[in-house]
């Protein structure tokens, strides 16, 4: 009971020092002590209410003023006008007695040059008139037909072979070449055969997967320039030929994946597409009025003959 009593004595006392306000007096006593202990070491008031300041960190403002911005280290940024990355294109060189193939697989294609300018050795291979599913195959000559050369009307040389049993225009590639012409399979009356050249010639497929990493860099190239190709296309066109630029754009890829799904081994290594992807850059360039003849290997200057060393030469007469 005594113990009991004499704790709440002492609680009683220590709430009533609380209220009273004794706490709070002790800790302003505190804070004045402080504050002359920092003017007795010679720290004003007025410093310690600076802020902190980082080192490296721009000075602060005084009260009422605004801090000026930076001088400008040059001139006003002027946008970069867009512009089309240069690609490589193939000549006749490419494709010069090289036995190419349709969709890398059917029928043999050669060209090669003549004492009078380019011909082509041609076989195609078809299905029967009367039944579509019996193969055949039709050749144009033992020798090479000759060809007319048509110009760069899509930035790559195109030529017509004019035969009469099926006229054919193709656009020459790196190591291929496109037909583009007849719109339609032809009928060969005389061999009861329908052939149809249109696609792309190329090597012989079983000869690419060596080639894996060269075709993939090379389509990665002509993809980048197609993209910028149509971002300058379209910067210099009005509303109107913009929203026909991005069908054109868009309907690329579709009409790519229609020529080129026949091809052998397509889905592995990518040929036919890096090439039609190539021939769209360069058709894009021709449209924008940039060159696009193949790249001449630089020659190499004459190495000067060495001047003889003193005391070499011959004796002067006396």
């Amino acid at each position: 009971m005594l113990l009991r009593a004499g704790s709440r004595h002492f609680m009683q006392k220590r709430l009533l020092r609380f209220q009273t306000g004794h706490f709070v007096i002790r800790q302003m006593h505190l804070a004045f002590r402080l504050v002359a202990l920092l003017a007795f070491g010679g720290v004003s008031p007025a410093v310690l209410a600076q802020p902190m300041q980082l080192p490296g960190a721009q000075p602060f403002n005084a009260p009422g003023t605004q801090q000026a911005a930076p001088p400008a280290t040059g001139g006003p940024v002027v946008p970069r006008a867009p512009s089309m990355p240069a690609i490589k294109v193939a000549g006749e060189d490419a494709i010069i007695g090289r036995p190419l193939r349709q969709n890398g697989g059917l029928g043999e294609a050669t060209f090669e040059k003549t004492a009078t300018g380019f011909g082509l050795k041609l076989t195609v291979n078809g299905f029967q008139a009367s039944n579509l599913v019996e193969p055949c195959a039709v050749s144009f000559g033992e020798t090479p037909l000759p060809v007319t050369s048509l110009g760069r009307p899509a930035g790559v040389p195109r030529y017509r072979l004019e035969a009469p049993i099926c006229p054919i225009a193709f656009d020459v590639l790196d190591g291929a070449f496109l037909v583009v012409e007849p719109a339609q399979p032809c009928v060969v009356e005389a061999a009861a055969c329908r052939i149809d050249p249109r696609g792309l010639w190329g090597p012989d497929a079983r000869t690419l997967p060596s080639r894996a990493k060269e075709i993939e860099a090379a389509r990665g190239v002509a993809e980048r320039a197609v993209r910028e190709g149509y971002r300058v296309l379209t910067a210099k066109a009005d509303a109107v030929e913009q929203r026909a630029i991005a069908r054109e754009q868009a309907g690329f890829s579709a009409e790519r994946e229609l020529i080129c799904r026949s091809f052998q081994r397509e889905g592995q290594l990518g040929f036919c597409g890096a090439r039609l992807t190539e021939a769209r850059a360069a058709s894009i360039r021709a449209r924008l009025g940039l060159s696009s003849e193949p790249a001449k290997p630089a020659t190499k200057p004459r190495p000067r003959p060495a001047a003889p060393k003193p005391g070499t030469g011959p004796l002067p007469l006396q």
